[in-house]
């Protein structure tokens, strides 16, 4: 391929699809290609998607038509869950050139013979069953932070998730592996990696090609803690059955592991957990809240939660909103329910309207705001580390504490990826925290 051939990205959903599209962005790079801001001119375009939510599926054309925009002969290619789950309508999108599944997605390179369009889109997507191999990935350049892929695929049968269909069963990276993506990453200056996967805390499972765990979740935290270079590890997000006391209790002590947790939940009715099939019920997750607080009182503790699920009446609604509203948890992470082809729950009774789910919706996001204030007042006048990110935002530079904490200071380029020692002060109008410095950089005015 001609080396002036340029080639732009566009992700949709989460931060291992993230990791995956830096990956495969890196294996364009090595072929000769240049790759360009999805905004700019470019020969071939390729989006990764996703298809946790209805909202992400309808997302992809609005993408496709932005990109023939910029060049409407541009070649087209679209990976991910939804091209997995979806390829031939994904292929009759009007200027998709190719379609990728599961496997293929990782060796596109080999899949592009010449950059003609085509009139249909050219399906190449595996059997499900046939996702049994591990393919490690990391983001590298995209942002101040690296997500780092441990763990791909899941075993569990949530009644509402599409994952297993469109990733395949669990599998991990070996341990030499991740530690050594983990160096990789450091030598190239990135001081933050945010552990990623499908169900990281079944890490070890799938490790060697088999279902006998060779190490655990904790094995791989201990393991990464020693990576020198990398001053901050952050777990993405965990299951609370799969979150042991021993973790917790690493962390807790460890040299470089941040005290926040991101643990879903998805309602806090016991009656909708069971209907879910999730592996757990309300009391395993508040004894996954509490041991947090009572090791790391400052921790930050995000939570995913499923509004609108089928037989949500308003007393299970209230049930959750209540529970969540006395939990000392940080902030929430709100999903609408939407009906997913192939799942039990799209053939289960109590339907909740759309108009209830929106209104659902509403109220727990504003709780949201609430939890996240309160979390942050209660920070207040304490001392912490923060890592500044890249983006000039409307003249400021925004970075977040080992704990999770946005705060903003005047932009400064020279900040971009360095670390610097706070007080925490006061809440923003707009919900950042100020701060002071503890000693101020020598090129801050």
């Amino acid at each position: 391929m001609s080396a002036q051939k340029k080639v732009a990205f566009y992700t949709l959903g989460c931060k291992l699809n993230f990791s995956e599209t830096s990956t495969i962005a890196r294996s364009f790079q090595n072929e000769g290609f240049e790759r360009v801001e999805f905004e700019e001119v470019a020969d071939i375009y390729v989006i990764n998607t996703c298809s946790v939510t209805d909202n992400a599926d309808k997302r992809f054309k609005t993408i496709v038509k932005s990109a023939l925009k910029l060049n409407e002969k541009a070649f087209l290619i679209a990976i991910g869950c939804y091209a997995q789950l979806k390829p031939e309508e994904l292929a009759a999108v009007d200027g998709v050139d190719l379609v990728l599944g599961a496997t293929e997605k990782f060796k596109v390179t080999d899949y592009i013979n010449n950059l003609s369009k085509n009139d249909m889109g050219e399906v190449h997507s595996c059997e499900i069953e046939d996702a049994n191999f591990y393919v490690g990935s990391y983001s590298f350049g995209d942002r101040t932070r690296a997500f780092l892929k441990v763990q791909d695929g899941c075993d569990y049968k949530c009644t509402y998730c599409t994952i297993p269909l469109a990733r395949g069963i669990s599998r991990s990276d070996t341990l030499e592996n991740v530690l050594e993506n983990a160096k990789e990453i450091s030598e190239k200056g990135i001081k933050e990696i945010v552990l990623t996967g499908v169900n990281i805390g079944d890490y070890g499972k799938g490790e060697f090609g088999n279902k006998k765990h060779e190490h655990t979740f904790l094995d791989l935290v201990k393991a990464l803690d020693k990576v020198e270079g990398i001053h901050r590890f952050r777990i993405s997000s965990i299951e609370p059955n799969l979150l042991q006391e021993e973790t917790i209790d690493f962390v807790a002590e460890s040299r470089s592991f941040v005290p926040h947790f991101h643990i879903p939940l998805q309602s806090g009715s016991d009656i909708l957990l069971k209907l879910m099939k999730r592996r757990y019920l309300k009391d395993t997750y508040t004894n996954r809240v509490e041991a947090i607080k009572n090791k790391m009182p400052n921790a930050c503790i995000g939570v995913d939660v499923i509004i609108g699920f089928p037989g949500e009446t308003d007393e299970l609604f209230l049930e959750t909103y209540n529970y969540l509203n006395e939990l000392n948890i940080s902030y929430l992470h709100v999903f609408t329910y939407s009906e997913r082809p192939n799942t039990e729950a799209v053939e289960m009774d109590g339907v909740v309207p759309q108009n209830v789910r929106n209104k659902r919706s509403k109220m727990l996001r504003g709780l949201s705001v609430k939890k996240r204030r309160a979390f942050y007042e209660s920070q207040l006048g304490k001392s912490f580390t923060v890592l500044f990110e890249s983006e000039n935002k409307d003249g400021f530079i925004h970075g977040f504490t080992e704990n999770y904490v946005k705060v903003k200071t005047p932009w400064n380029p020279e900040l971009v990826n360095t670390l610097h020692e706070i007080i925490l002060t006061e809440i923003n109008e707009d919900g950042i925290v100020r701060f002071d410095w503890i000693k101020a950089p020598t090129f801050v005015d």
